[in-house]
């Protein structure tokens, strides 16, 4: 597996942890927010079932900006080469 040297920056970090503490957050935007806060200080690289779930997000209309969010963040960190 390659090193990824991108990090989830502090604001999308934040959002994050604030998603995560919302009683009221969709189980996919917890999900989105568990991988960015594991991104945000380590070389880990997201998953290919992450990545499709984030995708899926993305082109979907039925979701939140915050979601959307924080799918973009977990994509940006994914296998080029996938």
């Amino acid at each position: 597996m390659s090193k990824n040297t991108k990090q989830s920056s502090p604001k999308v970090t934040a959002l994050a942890s604030e998603t995560l503490r919302d009683p009221d957050a969709s189980a996919i935007a917890k999900s989105l927010a568990a991988s960015v806060l594991s991104q945000s200080s380590s070389a880990k690289e997201t998953g290919k079932a992450m990545e499709t779930k984030a995708s899926q997000v993305l082109q979907s209309e039925k979701y939140s900006d915050t979601t959307k969010t924080l799918a973009a963040s977990v994509l940006s960190q994914s296998d080029k080469l996938r």
